[in-house]
């Protein structure tokens, strides 16, 4: 692992805007195509383009089945379960509410990478961080109603389900980085092709195919497949390989500021007081955390 440099800042921001971006996709698709499915079929078009990439610069799939294990704990906590937890949950909540979940993934990779990753220790000034982020988590999902809305009991499933959602993703770049070396277009398309074998029929026995699409579900859904999700997929895993998780997780500093600022714009979104409380506890838990010199390895 190598220490961050321009082209890691320099992926780990287009990562930000890519992925604050998704969540604007699902509200776009969620017009005509049922929650599930979109988690199905972005993950399965994203398999298909990144595979056939892979066979055509001669590289093909993993043939280390101890990759292919790692391979399809990504594609479970990395695609299937968040992508179709965050599709459903947006039913309920706005993009900007579902965005700002993510900044909860850095607070829960400390712990993760304290006990699963050799040299990344959970310091007393991370823990501090930590239990600072954790109130604004509580802030988020508590009642303290972040979110204008009639949704009642569901939509607070809903807020809980985006956090459930942050785990899977907390979880997935841990596995990713404990995974063995290889090429990352392959262990990509290969986590993908997991995603895909565990969600489309489920998406296909629970909703079955869509009758009639929209334009703007359908723009929606391929904006999902090609870039938040291919592409996406393809950088974190270099990411996670040469920086590690922890680096890989501030890109969540970001995720929320995009996912607020575009559904405010776009989608005429409002923006809470409480919502704010709930954005600066967690950043400054996630600051804190940062705070002072860095070790180099």
């Amino acid at each position: 692992m190598t220490r961050p440099g321009l082209l890691q800042w320099s992926l780990l921001l287009a990562l930000g805007m890519i992925w604050g971006a998704s969540f604007l996709g699902v509200e776009k698709a969620l017009q005509s195509i049922g929650p599930i499915s979109i988690a199905a079929y972005r993950i399965t078009l994203a398999a298909i383009l990144l595979t056939s990439i892979s066979y055509a610069m001669g590289i093909g799939l993993p043939k280390n089945r101890r990759i292919w294990f790692f391979a399809i704990g990504m594609g479970l906590f990395s695609n299937a379960i968040p992508f179709t937890l965050l599709s459903w949950a947006q039913q309920y909540v706005t993009s900007g509410y579902a965005g700002i979940t993510m900044a909860v993934v850095p607070l829960l990779v400390l712990p993760l990478s304290h006990f699963l990753i050799p040299g990344m220790r959970l310091t007393p000034k991370k823990a501090a961080g930590f239990g600072v982020g954790f109130i604004g988590v509580v802030v988020l999902i508590g009642p303290g109603r972040i979110l204008q809305s009639g949704g009642g009991d569901i939509e607070n499933i809903a807020r809980i389900a985006c956090i459930i959602a942050s785990m899977c993703y907390a979880v997935g770049s841990v596995l990713t980085r404990l995974a063995p070396q290889g090429e990352a277009i392959a262990f990509s398309a290969a986590a993908l092709i997991a995603g895909s074998i565990i969600s489309l029929p489920v998406a296909l026995i629970a909703e079955g195919v869509p009758a009639a699409v929209t334009l703007p579900a359908l723009l929606g859904q391929l904006y999902l497949g090609i870039f938040p999700t291919a592409l996406a997929t393809i950088m974190l895993v270099y990411i996670v390989k040469t920086a590690g998780p922890p680096f890989l997780s501030l890109v969540n500093y970001q995720v929320p500021i995009w996912a607020v600022v575009i559904g405010m714009v776009v989608l005429d979104e409002t923006l809470p007081g409480s919502f704010i409380w709930a954005l600066g506890l967690i950043l400054a838990g996630l600051a804190i955390s940062q705070i002072g010199p860095r070790k180099t390895r």
